[in-house]
């Protein structure tokens, strides 16, 4: 919960995301909202319920709001979601278990994974689905500065590199991505 709390607020990202498949690289940008949740809150009761867990072992989580786009989209297309996670610990400190969400990035059904915290305080994510396994590692360089690290493998094979930036004094219900400046887009196709 700790590393939740740490993440609260918004964050602009930028991502590189290398196609193994296509051996081209994409570049993408998006902003992602953070807020931690207490225990009791009702979310987290209900995808409890959802996955057939006791609401008293969850022990917080959060919700995350994410709006971004990509080198390669076409007209109209976007990354937006919103999804919930669910902490339920397994070990005494608390720093390792079940990571229990109500919508998946990879693919949107519900789905629970687990969650390690490293020896470094890095987060690390593993998450099956029916089709794919996802694999991300998040950690802080600064407090204003977090990295993340994914793969996803399966029906599409990506190794990515997100770069996320705290927008101070950001507020209000709108998230609103950057566009992706040219220089990235001439990247992305020439397969940099």
């Amino acid at each position: 919960m700790a590393f939740f709390a740490r993440s609260g607020g918004r964050w602009r990202s930028q991502r590189t995301s290398h196609h193994l498949l296509h051996r081209r690289t994409e570049a993408g940008t998006s902003h992602i909202d953070v807020a931690p949740l207490p225990p009791k809150d009702d979310r987290l009761v209900a995808i409890a319920r959802l996955h057939g867990e006791s609401p008293e072992a969850v022990q917080g989580g959060c919700h995350v709001r994410w709006l971004g786009s990509m080198a390669w989209d076409r007209a109209g297309e976007n990354h937006q979601g919103e999804t919930v996670f669910a902490l339920i610990p397994t070990d005494e400190h608390g720093r390792q278990g079940k990571l229990l969400r109500d919508r998946g990035y990879a693919e949107t059904a519900t789905v629970a994974g687990q969650f390690r915290m490293d020896d470094e305080d890095g987060l690390e994510l593993i998450t099956t689905y029916e089709t794919m396994r996802s694999r991300e590692r998040f950690w802080f360089v600064s407090p204003q500065v977090r990295l993340r690290t994914s793969t996803v493998e399966g029906l599409s094979n990506t190794a990515s590199l997100s770069v996320e930036t705290r927008i101070e004094g950001a507020s209000g219900p709108e998230l609103a991505p950057s566009p992706l400046p040219e220089m990235a887009l001439r990247q992305a196709a020439l397969g940099w």
